[in-house]
């Protein structure tokens, strides 16, 4: 007897909560709290997205990025950010080496750290425009390019990002172009008293051992795949266009302050980004289809770095968060 389409989508959400609940497990093995912050880097991951993490030192941003890569068994590599650091540091170099045969000494590529599954680039903002610039290419093609060759990055490939809100002093601001590159803006705050004093039971006696891996890259690959193939009603469509659209101060949408604080809104790549995630969170949750919440849910992490504000919204003390929290209650 044939299995119909809805026995099969059934099992495979089924397969796919089960999953994702083994990914969690592993993660707050290292972690402690931090759900929502968790669910927002599993969307990035399922949706093959990278993500900018924004917090104050020592709240295990670093941990947490690399606890994920040991649970999904991929590769993993970190890059701290400094002012001296060089393109070349980033994508790799080529260097004059022998060759196999008898050809003679040639130009060999040595990989920088960026061929890996996930990268983690530490204070991000602290590198010159010029580097930064260097991992636009790998973020946007998923390859790298170099002495006129070009390298193609390994499937998966995300980076994660990390800033310090606080200490701003010797940073470079990540172009608008590059942060349209991230799916989501994570801010990770202060755990709970009651987090807090498990982290230092934790920490204080034995050092943090990173998960064991839960899925490998193939069983990965089919959790994204199912993600991209999840159907999107129209109206749940139209309505991110709504809001991205409504962000745009030169739109006929565009609310009052909208015009008054905006300079700028968020492109169509907020629209794709926030289907996408709702598409991600509908799955965690059970659902075969995501719903206009789901948009509402997603939205203040997929837009808030994507809406520039004025100068006179700074004048007035109106953030980009608070735009977008405007725009999703009407």
């Amino acid at each position: 007897m044939s299995e119909t389409t809805a026995d099969v989508t059934r099992r495979q959400i089924e397969t796919f909560a089960d999953r994702v609940r083994t990914i969690r497990q592993s993660l707050h093995q290292v972690v402690v709290g931090q759900d929502e912050v968790i669910d927002q880097l599993l969307i990035c991951a399922l949706t093959g997205s990278h993500a900018l993490v924004v917090g104050v030192p020592g709240l295990a941003k670093t941990l947490m990025v690399k606890a994920l890569a040991a649970a999904f068994d991929w590769k993993f590599a970190r890059i701290q950010f400094t002012p001296d650091l060089m393109p070349a540091d980033i994508t790799g170099y080529e260097l004059l080496g022998r060759s196999q045969g008898d050809d003679g000494p040639q130009m060999v590529f040595r990989p920088g750290p960026v061929f890996a599954n996930l990268v983690l680039a530490d204070e991000i903002n602290r590198a010159a425009p010029k580097t930064q610039s260097a991992l636009l290419e790998s973020m946007a093609e998923k390859h790298v390019t170099v002495g006129g060759k070009t390298y193609p990055l390994e499937e998966p490939f995300l980076v994660a990002a990390t800033q310090n809100p606080i200490e701003q002093e010797g940073t470079y601001p990540l172009p608008e172009a590059q942060l349209d590159r991230f799916m989501m803006e994570i801010r990770i705050g202060y755990p709970t008293p009651e987090q807090e004093q498990e982290i230092v039971m934790k920490t204080t006696s034995a050092p943090a051992v990173m998960p064991k891996a839960a899925l490998t890259k193939e069983e990965f690959l089919q959790l994204r795949d199912l993600v991209f193939a999840v159907p999107v009603a129209e109206n749940v469509a139209a309505f991110a266009v709504r809001i991205c659209t409504s962000s745009r101060p030169d739109s006929p949408l565009a609310p009052q302050y909208v015009q008054d604080y905006v300079a700028w809104g968020a492109g169509p790549r907020g629209s794709q980004n926030l289907v996408m995630a709702a598409k991600a969170r509908a799955l965690l949750l059970g659902r075969t289809a995501p719903i206009q919440d789901d948009i509402r849910a997603v939205a203040p992490a997929v837009l808030r770095h994507r809406v520039v504000v004025n100068h006179r919204a700074v004048g007035d003390a109106v953030s980009a968060a608070d735009i977008v929290g405007r725009l999703l209650v009407g």
